[in-house]
């Protein structure tokens, strides 16, 4: 059953949401002056979708092109999206990610989160913010690695992900034609795989 909201109350609520890409985790909604009364009103009245524990859109709102990518960024501001889901953002890939793969720090826990699926990857403090870029997908920042520190990083998981994806995404990188050799060197030595990219770099690149 549809719950009454002050339409004032709501509509500035409402209007808060559409100035931060139409999705907020509830604490975020709370402390840009959204009175958690509102919030869960207008959940009830169906104006509000929850995404997750503690995060919601704009139900009427266009649907996030992301929603996956968004709703970890949002739940995991600390984690990066990385190897296959990077990848597939970067158009390096035929793969589709049936989770988004996301790095985080070792000493982190492992995040709970009841949608997406996630696999994780625990990175060393040292670099781990190497190679991050910060885009907005849906009005959302995310954290993602570029393409030549996924290109490292997929060679150096290349037993859990397979050689042949990382052959792929060398060839696309090629085609992309804007390549970046010395930034790719550089991650090779970051990641420890000079000694491995280097046949199929010279072979491809």
């Amino acid at each position: 059953m549809s719950v009454s909201v002050p339409s004032p109350t709501a509509e500035h609520a409402l209007s808060i949401f559409r100035a931060h890409g139409g999705v907020l985790k509830t604490k975020s909604a709370i402390e840009l002056g959204i009175h958690p009364r509102t919030l869960y009103a207008l959940r009830d009245a169906e104006r509000l979708e929850r995404l997750d524990r503690g995060l919601y859109r704009i139900a009427d709102g266009k649907p996030l092109e992301n929603p996956d990518l968004v709703t970890v960024a949002l739940k995991v501001p600390k984690g990066v999206i990385c190897l296959i889901s990077a990848l597939a953002f970067h158009r390096m890939t035929a793969q589709v990610p049936h989770a988004v793969y996301l790095a985080i720090e070792a000493s982190d826990q492992a995040p709970a989160l009841r949608y997406p699926p996630l696999r994780l990857f625990w990175y060393s403090k040292a670099g781990f913010e190497d190679g991050v870029e910060a885009v907005v997908l849906d009005g959302t920042k995310v954290r993602i690695y570029s393409m030549e520190r996924t290109l490292a990083d997929c060679f150096k998981y290349r037993n859990k992900i397979g050689i042949d994806v990382c052959v792929e995404a060398l060839n696309l990188y090629r085609r992309r034609g804007r390549m970046q050799l010395d930034k790719l060197e550089h991650y090779a030595k970051l990641c420890r795989i000079e000694r491995v990219m280097r046949p199929y770099m010279e072979a491809i690149l």
